[in-house]
C-alpha cells in the first residue's frame, strides 16, 4: 500500500505526530465532523451530507502503529420500507482501526487493504463510513407493526385497517368469465322482442 499524505485540515484527519512512536502513549479526541456524501444504503436510509457525526476516540501508540478505538454517533433519515413514511433515528457504532507505520506496511503476500498507513496524520473517513453503513437498518420501518401499503391500490393500511378489495382468485378467473358470459347470453335471449300471434 502506498503511503499517502493527508490534508490536516480535512475533517476526518487527525494529527498523531505528538504520540511520537512511543508505545503506550495515548490521547483522547472528541469532535464533531460533517457527514460525507452518499453515507447510506442506496437512497433508502442514510446520514444526510453535512450532518454532524460525533466522534469519541482513543488514539494509542503501539509497536506497529497507532490503534484508534472509540465510537461514532450519527443521526439518520430515510423512508419506511413498508409505508414509505419518513423516518429517522440515531445510531452509535464502534470504530476500531490500526494505522501502521510505513515500515510496517504489509507486503504483497498480505494483500491490499490489510492496514492503513500513517504519515503524521491518520484519515478516519473510510473506517467511520464502513462502520456507519453496516449499522444502518437495511429495511427500516416506522414501527414494528406497520401494516404498509395496499398491494392493489397503494393506500396506507394504517389509515384504514379494514381496507380490502374483492379479488377473484386467479385460478377461478376463467370460470368466472364463463359464468359472466353465460349470464349475459341468457339475459340477452330473455330480453328479446316477442312476436304476437
Amino acid at each position: 500500500m502506498a503511503l499517502s499524505v493527508h490534508d490536516p485540515r480535512a475533517p476526518f484527519v487527525l494529527d498523531v505526530h505528538e504520540l511520537g512512536r512511543r508505545p503506550g502513549s495515548m490521547r483522547r479526541v472528541s469532535r464533531d465532523v460533517p457527514a460525507v456524501a452518499d453515507l447510506g444504503l442506496g437512497g433508502v436510509v442514510g446520514v444526510p451530507e453535512g450532518t454532524a457525526i460525533r466522534l469519541e476516540l482513543r488514539l494509542e501508540a503501539v509497536m506497529e502503529g497507532v490503534l484508534v478505538s472509540g465510537t461514532a454517533r450519527a443521526s439518520f433519515t430515510g423512508e419506511c420500507a413498508r409505508c414509505l413514511d419518513p423516518i429517522g433515528g440515531d445510531i452509535v457504532v464502534d470504530v476500531q482501526e490500526l494505522y501502521a507505520y510505513p515500515e510496517n506496511e504489509p507486503g504483497p503476500e498480505a494483500g491490499e487493504g490489510d492496514l492503513l498507513v500513517i504519515d503524521d496524520n491518520i484519515d478516519l473517513e473510510q473506517p467511520v463510513r464502513d462502520a456507519v453503513v453496516l449499522a444502518l437498518p437495511s429495511a427500516p420501518v416506522c414501527r414494528e407493526e406497520c401494516p404498509g401499503l395496499c398491494s392493489v391500490c397503494g393506500a396506507r393500511l394504517a389509515d384504514d385497517p379494514s381496507h380490502q378489495h374483492d379479488i377473484t382468485d386467479p385460478r377461478w378467473a376463467a370460470l368466472a368469465e364463463l359464468l359472466a358470459d353465460d349470464t349475459n347470453e341468457s339475459g340477452s335471449r330473455g330480453a328479446g322482442p316477442t312476436e304476437e300471434m
